[in-house]
Order: C-alpha cells, then sequence, then structure tokens
C-alpha cells in the first residue's frame, strides 16, 4: 500500500481529511517534537487507527508533507508516484496522486 493510499484509508475509518488531523493534532499540542507514541495513543483511542495508519498520520503530523525519494516511483509495495503527500482529502486529489 503507498503512503497516500495510507492517508486516504485515514480519511474513510475517521472522516477527516489528514489536513484535519492535524490541525486536531496541533490543538491539542502534538507537533513536530512530539514522539510517535502520544500520536499513535490519540489516534488510537479517539478514532479507532492501528499502527500502520497511525504512522502514516505521524509522519505528517511531525514531518509535513513530503516523503522521501527511496517512496518515489520504484514502484514497490509503498512506492508513491510523488514526492509530496495530499493532505486535503480524496475528493479534491489531483489525479496522479
Amino acid at each position: 500500500m503507498s503512503f497516500q493510499a495510507y492517508l486516504d484509508t485515514v480519511e474513510k475509518k475517521t472522516g477527516l481529511t489528514p489536513r484535519q488531523l492535524i490541525g486536531i493534532a496541533q490543538q491539542r499540542g502534538l507537533g513536530p517534537e512530539t514522539k510517535a507514541g502520544p500520536i499513535l495513543t490519540w489516534l488510537s483511542e479517539e478514532y479507532g487507527l492501528g499502527r500502520g495508519h497511525g504512522m502514516a498520520m505521524v509522519h505528517v503530523i511531525t514531518r509535513g508533507d513530503s516523503i522521501g525519494s527511496k517512496h518515489v516511483g520504484t514502484g514497490g509495495a509503498h512506492s508513491d508516484p510523488k514526492d509530496h503527500l495530499w493532505l486535503d482529502g480524496i475528493a479534491t486529489k489531483p489525479e496522479g496522486y
């Protein structure tokens, strides 16, 4: 599953776009300096997200929408076509993400 597919599934499971979840995380004081544990606990308790989907959100909460080149265009299981993730929801996602 691509990184973007994880985020799309997070939206389907929670009803919130990744960007909305980032905003909620920031309101709760969770951000770039936060370790994964507290973010994963919050996402599990509030939204029922498992570790894989939670870790995708940890990435965008702590590092933003950029992903490393090892995940871009490789054709592997976790390959993404772009080096940035779409955070504004499935309904508005441009073609190619």
